[in-house]
C-alpha cells in the first residue's frame, strides 16, 4: 500500500513539473531557457538521491568511518566531467568561466567544509535531502543558504577584517565610475571591489605555457582535463587507497594467493575500491555526462536567442511589453545570475534577498545583487528553478525507492542545521561558489582554484568530523554517568 502511494506521489510531482514547463512555454518561447534549468535540476536531484551523492557524506564517511565509497564517486565524476568539459571547450560550446585565484578560496572552503559537516549535507546534498523529507536540511538551506547569504552580502559587520588597501582600491574604482557609489554599502562590497576584482583568473588551457606548447584543441584535453583534473584526482584515489583500503585488501589478497603480493595487487586494490560501490560510481559517470549536456544545451539556447545571459532575455521581453520588470530585477550590467551550468548557493541567496525585501530590507544596494546578479522575481529566476528541480527530482526518486520520510529535527539538530547552514552560506560567498560551483565545476573546467577550495573544504570537514566525535563522546559519557 505504501509503495503504491509513493508511486502515485512520484507521478503527481512529475506531472506538476510538466505542467509548469508547459505553462512557461505557452506564455513565451523565451521561457524555454527556464524550462531547461528546471529539467536539468530535476535530473540532478534524481541522480544525487539515487547515488546518495553528497560531499559532506564523502568527508564524514572517510574521516569518521574510513569508508571511501562517496569520495571515490566524487573523484570519478570529476575526471569524467573534465573530459566532457574539454570537449565542449574545444568546440566553443562551453559556458564555463574561471574564478579569481587567491588564498580567499582556501579560507572560504574551510568555512564551508565545517558547515556542511555540521549541517549533515553540502549545498547540493542539502537540497536532495529536502526532497527526501529531511527538515534539518531545510533549516540549513533556508536559514543558511538563503537568508544567511543575503544578510552576509549586505551588512557592514565585517569591516574590522578589511585591510585599508582594500578600502583604497575599492574607492579608486568607485572614483573611476565602476562600481556605482550607491552599490558600495557593505563589507562584502569592499571585499569584492577592493580585493577579488584585483585577482586574476586562471584556466590552464589559456595560460601561456599550454596555449603556446599545445596549439589547437589539444590544450583543453591536456591542460584542463589531464593536468588539472585527471592526474590530481588519480593521485587522490591512490592516497585514499593507501591510507584507508590498502592494509585490508592486501591482507585478504595475500591469504588468497598464499604468498607475497606485488605492485599488480595494489593496482587491483585501487580498481576494487573504485568498483566496490557500482551504484555510486555509475552515478558519478552519469552525473558527469548530464552536467556536460547541461552546458551544451544552455550554450545552444544562448546562441539560438542571441544572448549570453538570461537578463538580456528579460530586458528584451520587457521592451516588447511581454513582461514588466521591476527596478533591480536585472543588475546594472543588464544581467541576472545565470551560470550556464550546474551551480548551487547564489540562487538561494537571491531567494533570501527577495524574502528579506518583503520585510522592508533594501537588498539591491550592493554589488552582489545590484551589480552582478540582479534580484529577479523567483518565477523569473532560472537558476533558482534549477534548485527547485533538484528538490523535486530527489523527491520523485525517494518516493520510487520508498526512501521518502518526513523527519523534523530534534534536539541539537536544530542548532547543527542552523549553524552549519549559515557557515555554508557564508563560506560560499567569498569563494563565489560552493562544493559544486567552486570545486567540482572549476576543477573540471581547468581552474586550479577549485583545488584550493577543495583543500580548504576537506580541512574544514576534518575539523567538523573531529568536533562531532568529541561531542558524541562527551554526550555519551554524560548519559552513562546519569544512567
Amino acid at each position: 500500500m505504501e509503495e503504491k502511494r509513493n508511486q502515485i506521489w512520484a507521478l503527481i510531482i512529475t506531472g506538476l513539473m510538466i505542467l509548469i514547463s508547459v505553462v512557461y512555454y505557452s506564455v513565451n518561447v523565451f521561457y524555454m531557457y527556464v524550462v531547461a534549468y528546471i529539467w536539468f535540476g530535476f535530473a540532478y536531484g534524481m541522480m544525487l538521491q539515487y547515488g546518495r551523492f553528497c560531499f559532506a557524506s564523502a568527508s564524514r564517511d572517510l574521516f569518521a568511518a574510513g569508508v571511501p565509497r562517496m569520495a571515490v564517486g566524487v573523484l570519478v565524476a570529476l575526471m569524467f566531467f573534465s573530459l566532457i568539459q574539454a570537449t565542449l571547450a574545444s568546440t566553443n560550446m562551453s559556458t564555463f568561466h574561471p574564478a579569481p585565484f587567491g588564498i580567499h578560496t582556501l579560507i572560504a572552503g574551510w568555512i564551508f567544509g565545517m558547515g556542511m559537516v555540521l549541517a549533515g549535507g553540502c549545498a547540493s546534498g542539502s537540497l536532495y535531502k529536502i526532497g527526501e523529507g529531511n527538515m534539518t536540511s531545510f533549516v540549513a538551506a533556508f536559514f543558511g543558504l538563503c537568508i544567511g547569504q543575503a544578510v552576509f552580502v549586505d551588512v557592514k559587520w565585517f569591516n574590522f577584517l578589511i585591510p585599508q588597501s582594500w578600502v583604497d582600491s575599492a574607492a579608486a574604482k568607485v572614483a573611476g565610475g565602476f562600481p556605482p557609489a550607491d552599490k558600495m554599502t557593505s563589507s562584502f562590497d569592499t571585499y569584492l571591489a577592493g580585493y577579488v576584482w584585483d585577482k586574476s583568473s586562471i584556466q590552464l588551457s589559456h595560460t601561456k605555457t599550454f596555449s603556446e606548447a599545445l596549439p589547437g584543441i589539444t590544450k583543453y584535453f591536456v591542460a584542463d582535463s589531464l593536468v588539472n583534473s585527471i592526474i590530481p584526482a588519480t593521485i587522490l584515489l591512490v592516497v585514499i587507497y593507501y591510507f584507508f583500503m590498502r592494509k585490508g585488501f592486501i591482507k585478504k589478497r595475500a591469504k588468497q594467493k598464499g604468498g607475497q603480493t606485488g605492485l599488480g595487487d595494489h593496482f587491483a586494490g585501487v580498481w576494487n575500491m573504485i568498483t566496490a560501490s557500482k551504484r555510486t560510481t555509475i552515478m558519478g559517470v552519469i552525473i558527469g555526462i548530464v552536467a556536460g549536456l547541461h552546458i551544451l544545451v544552455m550554450k545552444g539556447l544562448q546562441l539560438k536567442f542571441g544572448v549570453s545571459n538570461f537578463g538580456q532575455i528579460l530586458t528584451r521581453m520587457d521592451k516588447a511589453g511581454d513582461i514588466t520588470l521591476k527596478a533591480g530585477e536585472v543588475s546594472t550590467k543588464g544581467t541576472v545570475f545565470d551560470p550556464g551550468y550546474w551551480y548551487i548557493t547564489s540562487q538561494e541567496g537571491q531567494l533570501g534577498g527577495w524574502i528579506l525585501e518583503k520585510f522592508g530590507w533594501n537588498m539591491r544596494d550592493n554589488i552582489f545583487f545590484g551589480v552582478n546578479n540582479g534580484l529577479p522575481e523567483p518565477w523569473r529566476n532560472p537558476a533558482l528553478w534549477m534548485s527547485i528541480g533538484i528538490i523535486f527530482g530527489a523527491m520523485v526518486m525517494a518516493r520510487l525507492s520508498n526512501e521518502f520520510k518526513f523527519k523534523m529535527p530534534k534536539g541539537e539538530l536544530w542548532v547543527w542545521g542552523l549553524v552549519g547552514g549559515i557557515l555554508m552560506g557564508w563560506g560560499s560567498r567569498p569563494s563565489l561558489g560552493c562544493n559544486i560551483g567552486a570545486f567540482f565545476i572549476r576543477i573540471a573546467g581547468g581552474d586550479p582554484s577549485g583545488w584550493l577550495y577543495g583543500t580548504g573544504m576537506i580541512a574544514g570537514a576534518f575539523i567538523g568530523v573531529k568536533f562531532f566525535n568529541w561531542w558524541s563522546e562527551r554526550k555519551m559519557a554524560k548519559e552513562m554517568e546519569a544512567f
